[in-house]
């Protein structure tokens, strides 16, 4: 199934479904109005608030026919146990659920705490942490809510490949604050867009999703540091250790919740038992003059959730040009021992690049 905010209906697409609920419903109407023929001054009125009816009814077909659902799923198997990957409409199609072996990896609570991406920009020189922080899943004032500032502009599923496109809410609303700064946008939908690809398995190697999102750096204003949260996983609390890979010695470390921030290599969360375990690694490099990448951890203990992502960071002494910027990661998940072992064959397979 594919759903798109472009091109022609068929079958399967809402506007194909809004434009058959008007046609049918006109019919009914015209219909009713035959039967009443007997009764003219009063068919005159109804055919009156009919043609008002279906003028309603055609705006609300349009409003659907350009509403694309953000509710999907991948499902595929790790290690002989289900893994069933969710996304949803409340978040425009970020990646809000990720289920192996009965157990959720992803604790989506509010419009931030998902398997997403988000940007942070500087505007005039000045960059402050989410104050111009476009975010896949929506705003800071979604909090809860059953539906996103974001607006996804695609949706497809097709042949085990998950892809979606969104244009970015800010997480900041116009007028807000964070850290003691205002927010540098003044409106709640930015023009930065993210794009992503996913899909499960690398090779031979079930315990690895494929993961590959596409930033755009719209013309809209001028950037000269950007911060790209390209992935992050926000997980429950039980994930409560964190690692540290060791390329050297092919072994998961412990590493301290604190300080927290970022390392030079991949971090997987794990369980205490070892039994269930989610970490991330990217092939990719920066380009030369921009600061290495960073795979960081964070424990909340208040809100009861930990996190790991990992941070691309662009920085230019003349505007950054607009266009697109892709990333590949490849998520590794099942148990601690099978991160491992997948870290150790990811490494090995891109180190002789």
């Amino acid at each position: 199934m594919v759903q798109s905010g472009e091109g022609g209906g068929s079958k399967d697409t809402p506007d194909f479904r809004a434009g058959k609920f008007l046609s049918t419903t006109k019919v009914q109407i015209n219909t009713l109005l035959e039967r009443m023929r007997f009764c003219r001054p009063f068919l005159s009125v109804c055919r009156s608030a009919a043609a008002i009816l279906l003028i309603l009814l055609f705006s609300m077909g349009l409003a659907l026919a350009g509403t694309i659902s953000g509710d999907a799923e991948l499902r595929g198997m790790v290690r002989g146990k289900p893994l069933i990957l969710k996304t949803h409409h409340r978040v425009a199609g970020a990646i809000d659920s990720l289920v192996w072996d009965g157990v959720e990896f992803i604790d989506s609570t509010d419009h931030g705490r998902q398997l997403q991406s988000a940007v942070n920009a500087d505007v005039d020189g000045q960059l402050w942490n989410e104050c111009y922080n476009p975010t896949e899943a929506g705003s800071v004032v979604d909090g809860a809510g059953p539906a996103s500032s974001s607006v996804l502009e695609a949706l497809s599923v097709q042949n085990g490949i998950l892809t979606t496109r969104v244009r970015m809410a800010y997480w900041l609303a116009p007028g807000m604050s964070s850290g003691g700064h205002r927010a540098l946008n003044s409106v709640n939908l930015s023009d930065h867009r993210l794009s992503k690809r996913v899909k499960f398995g690398f090779g031979d190697l079930d315990t690895v999703i494929d993961y590959r999102v596409t930033y755009r750096v719209p013309s809209d204003r001028p950037h000269r540091r950007i911060t790209i949260e390209a992935l992050t996983g926000y997980m429950p609390a039980r994930f409560s250790e964190a690692l540290a890979w060791n390329p050297d010695k092919a072994t998961l470390e412990p590493l301290p919740w604190n300080p927290p921030g970022e390392i030079a290599h991949p971090v997987v969360l794990s369980t205490p038992s070892g039994s269930h375990a989610m970490g991330v690694f990217t092939p990719d490099c920066p380009a030369d003059g921009n600061p290495p990448v960073g795979y960081g951890r964070f424990e909340f203990q208040r809100e009861g959730v930990v996190k790991w992502n990992c941070v691309f960071r662009l920085t230019s002494s003349v505007p950054l040009r607009p266009g697109d910027r892709s990333f590949q990661f490849y998520i590794v998940l099942g148990s601690r021992e099978d991160c491992r072992r997948s870290l150790e064959v990811l490494h090995r397979r891109f180190s002789r690049r």
